[in-house]
Formats: structure tokens, C-alpha cells, sequence
């Protein structure tokens, strides 16, 4: 979504760089505020808060019918029809914020998945190749660009891989291999920014270019989740979930 661009790189591209972490906090502050009020103004709430009440109140009973199953399914059946008025009343209000919030997911793709390679930072690009490709492949680079290992790599379990450095800047690299090429382009950048990862090709002997980017973790090695350190888009999940309980209750949004 480059249109973006201009619009969030002048404000949130310096908060990214300083700390992702922290821009990530301000992205789903924002957003989740959005579907809020979107929600208190394009729903029924007086309705919403009835229906609310009612599905607590199924619950209450239900908890109580454990020992009377055929009570129980009776008032389960009832309970999904609340459950079902109360996902019609919040259909207008999700329609109108989920291309917003699509365009704006589709930007902080962009600038936070990877982390950016640095110019003058070696990095790999692979060539994935049909079935049965075998031989050699050829990389051609530009003048900014240095390749690392050999030009020419083996096409080995379908693969060859190459280690390049580049100067900042745009950059395009051309694979060969018999009759078949396929170029891509690769950004280098002090920014968080990155071209698109893969490249698919039909109807070629050259399926796929790859850059291999690091994934981006915004808190880096500091903080994991049972050895697990998340990217950008399970910290927005998190962070998400847990503005929007506060943002319901300070808003009184049901």
C-alpha cells in the first residue's frame, strides 16, 4: 500500500524506528479506539446491552441445568439466538471500519514484518526451481551490488542461494538457469521497509525468488512467551484485546 506512504511515514516511521514496540502500541491504540466508537455510533446499544444481558443470563441458567440436559439444550438453543441478534446488530459497524483497518494492516505489512537490510549488510536470496530443474543457475546483479559466493550455484533440492551486499538504494538481480530468467528487486534501507518477500512466477523453470529477510521482533530478545518471541502482528492481537476491554468500559460500548 505505498499511497500510504505519505500519509503515515512522516509520523509513524520515526516513532518505528525509535522503537517498533512503542509504534505498535500507538497503531492498535488507534485502531481499536476506531472500531470502538464505531461501534457506540453505528449500533443500537440500548438493544446490544439487552442482548448482553440476556446472554449473561443464559449463562447463569445454563451453569445451573447440568444435572437436566434436556432443559439444558432447550435453553442453549434459545441462548445461540441472542448470541445470533446480537452479531446482526454488530454487522454495520464492522463493515464500515474493515476496509480502514485492511488498508492500514496492509501498511504495517509492509514496515513491520522484516527487519530492513542495512546497506552494506550481507544478505541471501534464494532461487526455488521446478521439478526436475537441475544444474547450474546464474545470479547478475547491478554495480551497486557485490556478490558474496560464487556467481554460479548448483541447483541443489530444488534451490540455489546466493550471498549479496548492496549499497542503499533500489536494487535489481536477474537469475538465469538454461532458457528460464527472473528478476526481482530488493530494498536496502536503514528504515523498516522492505520490498515483498517472494516473487512467484508461472509458467517458468525459475518458480519463486526469495529474499531471505530476518522477521522483525519488535521487542527483540527481551521478552518471550514461553520461549516463543512475537512478531508484530501477535503483539497487535494482544495489545488489541486488551485496549478494547478498557476503551468498552471506559465508553460504555456493549
Amino acid at each position: 500500500m505505498a499511497f500510504l506512504d505519505p500519509i503515515f511515514n512522516p509520523v509513524m516511521l520515526p516513532i518505528l524506528n525509535f522503537n517498533p514496540f512503542l509504534g505498535i502500541v500507538i497503531l492498535a491504540l488507534i485502531i481499536t479506539l476506531i472500531v470502538t466508537l464505531a461501534y457506540k455510533f453505528f449500533s443500537n446499544q440500548d438493544e446490544m446491552k439487552r442482548l448482553k444481558d440476556k446472554q449473561k443470563e443464559f449463562q447463569d441458567k445454563i451453569k445451573l441445568m447440568r444435572d437436566k440436559p434436556e432443559e439444558m439444550m432447550k435453553m442453549q438453543k434459545e441462548a445461540m439466538t441472542t448470541n445470533f441478534e446480537y452479531m446482526k446488530h454488530s454487522i454495520k459497524p464492522t463493515l464500515i471500519t474493515m476496509i480502514p483497518i485492511l488498508i492500514i494492516f496492509a501498511w504495517m505489512t509492509g514496515h513491520l514484518s522484516y527487519e530492513p537490510i542495512f546497506p552494506d549488510e550481507s544478505y541471501s536470496v534464494t532461487a526455488v526451481f521446478k521439478e526436475g530443474v537441475n544444474g547450474y543457475a546464474e545470479i547478475i546483479v547491478d554495480d551497486d551490488t557485490e556478490v558474496l559466493s560464487e556467481v554460479k550455484q548448483e541447483i541443489k533440492n530444488k534451490e540455489a542461494v546466493w550471498s549479496l551486499r548492496s549499497k542503499e538504494g533500489d536494487h535489481e538481480f536477474l537469475v538465469k538457469s538454461g532458457e528460464a530468467e527472473q528478476s526481482k528487486k530488493v530494498l536496502i534501507t536503514t528504515v523498516l521497509s522492505a520490498d515483498e518477500a517472494v516473487t512467484v512466477f508461472d509458467h517458468s523453470d525459475i518458480e519463486q525468488l526469495k529474499i531471505n529477510y530476518n522477521k522483525l521482533r519488535p521487542l527483540g530478545k527481551k521478552v518471550s512467551l514461553f520461549g516463543w518471541y512475537p512478531g508484530w502482528l501477535a503483539w497487535y492481537i494482544i495489545l488489541s484485546i486488551l485496549f478494547s476491554i478498557g476503551l468498552r468500559k471506559v465508553l460504555k460500548v456493549y
